[in-house]
């Protein structure tokens, strides 16, 4: 299955890349039940595309660099866009955007030096989980999320865990490129 690029998994990982603009118009444009249908579509699509490849026996190397690089592209543009209409700090979308940016450097690294592609680490699941919830409590409209500052909890739960994932692929990448990594 190394070779194949387009299978099922694979398909959910494009899938979530192309709904990306999709999400930015429908919500820009008031449109939020179907903002909100796009997110979960996305949330959805990210936590079945490597269930599905594993169910399937169709891991493939392009599926363990395009599942990543989807969940970095789809954290990057909505973050920035909650950045521009003043919904989100900017602080947290610099480090959002500069550890994505630092962690793709890294594999691209440890790829092309070492020949080793790395995949997704648990912590770096969870801490797009916390983004993930950070954003629907954002998007979604129901009063819940309005009386209680479940906005700012996932904003500080979201950056902790972003900072200690950062730190385990910090940690992975310094261990492979000095060959302690098996």
């Amino acid at each position: 299955m190394e070779g194949r690029i387009f299978n099922l998994p694979n398909s959910l990982s494009f899938l979530r890349i192309l709904l990306i603009p999709w999400f930015l118009y429908s919500y820009h444009d008031g449109h939020l039940k179907i903002a909100i249908a796009i997110m979960i579509v996305a949330v959805l699509s990210d936590w079945f595309d490597g269930r599905v490849a594993r169910w399937t026996n169709e891991v493939s190397e392009m599926g363990k660099i395009i599942d990543p690089l989807a969940d970095k592209l789809c954290l990057a543009s909505v973050a920035i866009y909650f950045l521009v209409v003043g919904q989100l700090p900017l602080w947290f979308v610099l480090f959002v955007v500069f550890r994505d940016i630092l962690i793709f450097i890294g594999a691209v690294y440890v790829k092309f030096r070492h020949s080793v592609v790395t995949t997704s680490l648990w912590p770096g699941k969870w801490a797009v989980g916390f983004v993930s919830m950070l954003f629907i409590v954002m998007v979604w409209p129901h009063p819940f999320f309005k009386l209680y500052p479940l906005k700012e909890l996932f904003l500080y739960l979201s950056t902790a865990a972003l900072v200690y994932s950062f730190s385990q692929y910090c940690i992975r990448f310094y261990r492979i490129h000095k060959g302690l990594y098996y």
